[in-house]
This record gives C-alpha cells, structure tokens and sequence, in this order.
C-alpha cells in the first residue's frame, strides 16, 4: 500500500495491532506507542472530537511520534476537520511514523426509535454544551462589529443630527410667531368689539355681529375637523402646525427624513443587539419576544 506521496510504507500491519471497542457508548481506540512499545487505549467523543484533535492526542502521549495520519482505503487523506464519527463509519489507514495500521471499525448495532431519539437529543445537548464553551470568543468578536457599526452610524447621523436642529429650531420659532399671531388678533378682536359696543353703537346693535362671529369660528373649527380628522386641540394644532414648517424646510434645506429615520432605526436595533450581548441571560432570547416580555 502506498501513501499519497507513491511512494510504499516500510510496514503494513494488520488490523488486530489497533483496536476499537464501545465502552459506555464511546469507542475506546487501542494502538501501539512506538516510542515506549506500549499499548495505549484513547477514549474518543465522536460527536465533537475531530481526526485532528486525536492525531494530536497520539502525538502528544508519544513524542516520538514525527508524523500521524489517516487515510482511506483508497489512499485518499482523510481532513483533520472531519468528525470521529464520520471516520469510524467505515474502515481506514492509520499512518504513524512509516507504520500503516489497517483499521476496521466494528458494526454497531442499529439503535432502536426511542434509543435513536435520545442519542440525538445527547448531541444536541453537547451540541450547545460545545457552543456554549466558545460563547466567549464569539461575544467578544460580535461586541467587537457591533461598536464598529455603532460608531459608523453615529458618524453617519451627526451632520444629520445637526441640520434636524437647526431646522427645529426654524420650525419652533415660527410656530410660537403664529401663536403670538393668533393671540394678537383675538385681543385686536376683543378690544375692537369693545369699542364698537360702548363708545360707537349699542349692545342692541353689535349683539347679532358677535353671534355671526361666533358662529363663523365654530364653522372654522368644524373646518378643520373635516381637513384634518381630529379636534381642535390647542397642543395637537400647534404640533400640526410645526410638521408642516418641519417639512416645508426639509424640502428647502435638502434634508433626507427618511434616510434619518432609517438611520435612527438601525442605530436603535444596534444598540438592542449589543445590550443583549452584554447580558447572557437574554443572549438567546430574539428581540421580539425580549420586547414582548417588556
């Protein structure tokens, strides 16, 4: 039998040099230590333990070992990355130093429906039992994307952050200009019906022109009740009333709302995420359901 690089092994030994027996459901790997003429016995888990790590348990129990293998039967090399349990499926080479150890795994025996279902419940469980061990670097790793995203945004956010301003405060002080407006016609009003009523006519007289004027108002407020599908409220007309001063000098000034508001969202979502990393018990949990909970 030849290697992947043609050329022959000095020894092909037969299968019964290295064993493999289940133990507790664990095949237990039993080979030759060249170096100390011993036999060793490794305990693998297959359903985490790949060729590599076992090569490399190998090597480090024996230090004479320069070189650890596995090949297929057809000569093919067999990646460090595969699992254990996808080796054992099927007979192999083991290749340690010139030795090549002809390795057959024995047939187990076929698992029952309900003992199936428990063996894949067991790999799930190591499943996020190994995840759960490499929580760390993952956390630290997308802590690490998340303040980048966050400060790309706020970057993105501050000239936008700052124009929003200077248009509030536009739209704020001519919305107060407007009420003090308002305030002013009503006091004219008021004082020019006074005078009318004492000093040039009667009470007689102006009675049905104050009656037409309150009617005239009602008719304004039904109005804007109809334009508008909401009562005349003081506050809500004077909130209406900044929007569209909002708007009308976000048009003028070339200011994006939508791009903002977008920006806004995403930088909340970020910092949701990075508050859900930084406390583990929640890690798991997806934002909706945490804000359900909320």
């Amino acid at each position: 039998w030849r290697g992947r690089e043609g050329k022959p092994y000095s020894t092909l030994v037969p299968s019964d040099e290295v064993t493999i027996n289940y133990r507790h459901g664990l095949p237990v790997i039993t080979l030759m230590l060249p170096s100390r003429s011993e036999r060793c016995q490794f305990t693998v888990k297959p359903v985490v333990t790949t060729v590599g790590a076992f090569l490399q348990d190998v090597q480090r129990e024996d230090k004479g070992i320069e070189r650890a293998e596995v090949f297929a039967t057809d000569g093919s090399k067999v990646s460090d990355a595969t699992l254990m349990e996808v080796l054992l499926m099927n007979d192999f080479k083991l290749v340690i130093n010139n030795t090549a150890y002809s390795v057959s795994p024995p047939v187990k025996d076929k698992l029952s429906s309900e003992h199936a279902t428990d063996v894949e419940d067991i790999k799930s469980l190591v499943h996020r039992l190994f995840v759960a061990l490499h929580l760390e670097d993952h956390q630290i790793r997308k802590e690490r994307e998340l303040l980048q995203k966050l400060d790309h945004l706020k970057e993105q956010l501050l000239p936008l952050e700052q124009m929003k301003a200077r248009i509030m405060d536009s739209a704020d002080a001519k919305t107060s200009r407007l009420l003090w407006v308002g305030l002013a016609l009503m006091s004219t009003q008021g004082g020019a019906l006074a005078w009318l009523t004492w000093w040039v006519y009667s009470w007689d007289i102006m009675e049905p022109v104050t009656y037409f004027i309150t009617y005239g108002s009602a008719m304004a407020f039904y109005a804007y009740f109809v334009l508008t599908k909401q009562d005349y409220i003081y506050p809500h007309a004077k909130d209406r009333q900044f929007l569209h001063y909002f708007y009308r000098k976000s048009k003028k000034q070339r200011f994006n709302v939508e791009q903002y508001n977008k920006l806004k969202d995403d930088l909340a979502e970020a910092e949701e995420s990075l508050r859900r990393l930084r406390q583990p018990l929640r890690l798991r949990l997806p934002i909706q359901e945490i804000n359900d909970k909320d």
